[in-house]
């Protein structure tokens, strides 16, 4: 996961869609990913979030699950 390039993505995707969130920081490993934000990540963030991430041509779709 180039994770410099997906937190500029989804950033850019949050404020096209006018979202007060941004992303601070993705770390992936063997099991998943963990995310940072700026702030609380609502329902719908997370459901943002998650849709671009699972739709990323470098990310195993079942490997994403959002707490």
């Amino acid at each position: 996961m180039h994770t410099n390039a997906h937190i500029f993505n989804i950033n850019r995707l949050l404020k096209s869609i006018k979202l007060d969130i941004t992303i601070d920081f993705i770390y992936s490993y063997g099991r998943g990913i963990t995310i940072t934000t700026n702030k609380i990540a609502f329902s719908l963030d997370m459901n943002t979030i998650e849709k671009y991430i699972k739709e990323s041509n470098n990310t195993n779709s079942n490997n994403v699950l959002f707490l």
